[in-house]
C-alpha cells in the first residue's frame, strides 16, 4: 500500500477504540463472584455490599479506561532515510487537544520493539520514535503501531492499531574498503576541465578516502614513508563520473555499496560528479540534493 493513501492523522473516539479486561480485571471478576457466593451462602449483607462496591468499580473503570485514549490525535512524521545496518526511526506525534491530561499512554510496534509509555499534559503533544533495524536496502515498511492504555487501575486494556503505513528509505551500506574515486578520463570520455598542472604543485598531505589515485605520491609510499597525495594550488574544478560498470566487486550489492561510498566521498570533497546505473544517467552536479538523488537511485535499484 502506498503511504500516500494512508491518513495523515487519526483521531481516537469511542467507535474505533477496543477494550478487553486484563488478567487483573479477570481476577477481580472471580473475586466478586466468590464474594457473591459467600454472601448468598451465609446471607451476609456486608459481603453483599462489598461485592456491589467492587462491581461498581469494575464497570466504572471501563469508562475511564476508554476516556484515557478518547480524543487523542495521532499523526505520522517525516522519516529520515538511513543506511543498511542502522536503526530506522518512525516518528509519531500524539496530540492531546483536550483540557484533561492523559496518563500511562503506551505506543509500540510488536514484540521486537519495547512499548514506550508517556504522560501527555492537557493541550500538549508528545513526539515518539519507534526504531527498527534496517537489514536491507529499498523501502522499509514500518508495521502499524498500537496505541493502548490500562489507566487507571489496570483492570482493562483499551487499544487501537493505527493505520499509518509509515515507511523509511534504506540506502546501501557504504563500503568500508578503500575505494578511490574513479579517474577523470580525457579524450572522448572527457568529463570535466583540464587536470591540475605540475607547475601548481605546493606540497603533500596524508591520503584521505576519496583522493584520486592519479595524485598519490608513489615514490614516498615505496620508501615506506606512508601514503600521501600531491596537492596543487590554483587548480580548476573537475568532474568525474560514478559508473556502475567501473565498480569492481563480486556481486551487485557490493557494487552498490562501493558506489554509495563514492557518492559520499565525492559530496564531502565538493566534487561535481555524474552518476550512471543501468537504465539511469544523471548529469554531473554537486550538493546535498544531487547526493540524495543518487543515494535514492542506489536504494531502489
Amino acid at each position: 500500500m502506498s503511504s500516500a493513501s494512508a491518513p495523515k492523522s487519526i483521531a481516537l473516539n469511542y467507535r474505533n477504540i477496543y477494550i478487553l479486561p486484563t488478567r487483573r480485571g479477570l481476577g477481580l471478576v472471580m473475586l466478586i463472584a466468590l464474594l457473591v457466593l459467600i454472601a448468598f451462602i451465609y446471607n451476609n449483607n456486608l459481603v453483599y455490599l462489598l461485592s456491589f462496591l467492587l462491581a461498581s468499580l469494575f464497570f466504572i473503570t471501563i469508562l475511564h479506561t476508554v476516556k484515557s485514549l478518547q480524543g487523542l490525535v495521532i499523526s505520522q512524521g517525516h522519516n529520515t532515510p538511513v543506511f543498511v545496518g542502522e536503526f530506522a526511526s518512525s516518528k509519531i506525534t500524539i496530540n492531546n487537544p483536550t483540557p484533561v491530561a492523559r496518563y500511562s499512554v503506551q505506543l509500540g510496534l510488536d514484540k521486537r520493539v519495547a512499548l514506550q509509555t508517556v504522560d501527555i499534559p492537557a493541550q500538549q503533544k508528545q513526539l515518539l520514535n519507534l526504531a527498527y533495524k534496517a537489514d536491507k536496502r529499498s523501502w522499509l515498511m514500518i508495521a502499524n503501531p498500537v496505541i493502548s492504555s490500562c489507566y487507571p487501575f489496570g483492570l482493562f486494556r483499551a487499544w487501537q492499531r493505527l493505520n499509518l503505513d509509515g515507511k523509511v528509505l534504506v540506502y546501501p551500506n557504504p563500503s568500508m574498503q578503500d575505494c578511490p574515486l574513479p579517474e577523470n578520463h580525457q579524450g572522448q570520455d572527457q568529463q570535466g576541465n583540464a587536470q591540475k598542472g605540475q607547475d601548481d604543485f605546493y606540497g603533500l598531505q596524508s591520503y584521505q578516502s576519496g583522493d584520486s589515485i592519479r595524485h598519490i605520491h608513489w615514490r614516498a609510499f615505496a620508501k615506506g614513508q606512508g601514503l600521501f597525495t600531491r596537492q596543487y594550488s590554483g587548480a580548476q574544478s573537475t568532474e568525474i563520473c560514478l559508473d556502475y560498470e567501473q565498480a569492481m566487486a563480486a556481486n551487485q550489492e557490493e557494487r552498490l555499496s562501493i558506489m554509495c561510498r563514492w557518492v559520499l566521498d565525492a559530496d564531502d570533497a565538493g566534487i561535481a560528479y555524474g552518476f550512471k546505473l543501468p537504465g539511469l544517467i544523471l548529469e554531473p552536479n554537486q550538493g546535498e540534493a544531487h547526493a540524495k538523488k543518487c543515494l535514492e537511485a542506489l536504494a531502489l535499484f
